[in-house]
């Protein structure tokens, strides 16, 4: 890989590839940009399902590159969406990654959130599952 010379973008950019890659293997997936679109879809479709001071509290423990994939195209002035159930959720994700080319999407997007799991606080992540509604919460499993 190449270095910019900048310690902290360097690292930021390992710490990206390395989510990449172990998300990757959650998911059975070789093709770093389906990973990465991926990975960047469902980040939106829970940030948008989050108050804004909560998606504010999950981004504060995001590695810095994958916090500006976090954000990127954010209006916290519509957050949190509206409805806020299951379907308008994988809505969301299929938004900006079409489910089609997802064997099993809700798999998918727990294995999204199992990535969460490790490199998240579980105070954090259980502050997230508890602001997402009942029938979404399987999406964010323990």
């Amino acid at each position: 890989m190449a270095r910019s010379g900048t310690l902290a973008i360097d690292r930021a950019e390992e710490v990206a590839h390395e989510w990449i890659n172990e998300l990757g293997d959650y998911l059975d997936w070789a093709d770093d940009k389906r990973i990465y679109g991926f990975l960047r879809a469902t980040l939106h479709a829970i940030r948008d399902f989050l108050s804004v001071e909560e998606a504010a509290q999950l981004a504060a423990q995001l590695p810095m590159l994958i916090r500006g994939v976090y954000f990127e195209g954010w209006n916290p002035a519509v957050n949190p969406a509206k409805p806020r159930n299951l379907v308008a959720f994988m809505e969301r994700v299929a938004e900006k990654f079409p489910l089609d080319r997802v064997q099993d999407p809700e798999a998918a997007i727990a294995a999204v959130t199992k990535l969460l799991n490790r490199h998240v606080s579980a105070g954090e992540m259980s502050d997230v599952r508890q602001a997402m509604r009942k029938d979404l919460r399987f999406l964010f499993p323990e």
